[in-house]
């Protein structure tokens, strides 16, 4: 009769393997389970990101290269949702460029690690991410005693992944309002399609991508208008116009005043009586 494998002590860790490889992470899963500590692979990002959004790991082992949706995008829906926003993600990958590995730390990974790795030295990185991220937070309550490891859920709720896909889109819109690409690249920075972005830009904001990326530039600039010395030029650029007139003509249709004249009266009704 076959004995089970003790299920992990509750507050020992999760992590949580992306790579479309899975079987070079072999050495790597034995040695985290000689751990104690639980491990879940996924062999494909989508999948990834649902089992993330589930499973809500303590710490993410991310490969950049994979079809469909590289670790670069995967990571802007992580840091979206508010289940996986503060989970450690750790990269992996192939790529050894100094650029590479800028733009992963950049983008918020924790650490870049380069294939192929020595799976000790891998073991000790993820030990050191988790006890940073653990440091500061309220220890939990105990739980209850369970005889078996809980059933490790398949899937997160569609609705999770695109208000996750949601936010990503948006968050990359807000921070490349200067120089806002085509659909196309927006879709593929949040790792989707341009037809599946629009889709849950429609069903979940009420609106197509540009007419967010309108009413966004339009906040931005009363925003500067109001609470910078900036001239109209310098705003025009820095919210996406390719120049002033373009500008003015489109804050004009949606305030019927000119920047300058919206400037004005907003400063005028903040000074005292």
């Amino acid at each position: 009769m076959s004995v089970a494998a003790p299920a992990s002590p509750p507050d020992q860790p999760h992590i949580l393997l992306i790579d479309d490889e899975p079987e070079a992470l072999r050495a790597l899963v034995s040695l985290i389970r000689q751990q104690g500590w639980q491990v879940s692979l996924a062999a494909e990002p989508h999948r990834g990101h649902l089992r993330a959004l589930a499973l809500q790991p303590d710490l993410i082992v991310l490969d950049i290269s994979m079809p469909g949706m590289d670790g670069m995008a995967l990571l802007r829906r992580l840091r979206a949702a508010p289940e996986t926003q503060d989970i450690p993600v750790i990269f992996l990958s192939a790529q050894h460029q100094a650029d590479q590995r800028l733009a992963g730390l950049t983008q918020g990974g924790v650490d870049y690690v380069t294939k192929p790795f020595e799976p000790q030295e891998m073991l000790a990185r993820i030990r050191i991410h988790l006890q940073l991220a653990r440091r500061g937070k309220p220890p939990a309550s105990a739980p209850q005693a369970q005889t078996s490891a809980p059933p490790e859920p398949e899937v997160s709720s569609p609705t999770d992944a695109d208000e996750a896909l949601l936010r990503a889109a948006m968050r990359f819109i807000e921070t490349h309002l200067a120089d806002l690409p085509g659909l196309t690249e927006i879709a593929a920075a949040v790792g989707t399609h341009d037809k599946r972005l629009s889709q849950v830009f429609r069903q979940r904001a009420g609106s197509t991508v540009f007419a967010f990326a309108r009413q966004l530039r339009l906040q931005k600039a009363k925003d500067l208008l109001v609470n910078s010395d900036l001239e109209i030029q310098d705003i025009a650029e820095l919210t996406g116009y390719q120049s002033a007139a373009n500008f003015s003509t489109a804050f004009r249709e949606q305030q019927s005043m000119t920047p300058s004249d919206y400037r004005l009266q907003a400063r005028n009704k903040d000074k005292p009586a």
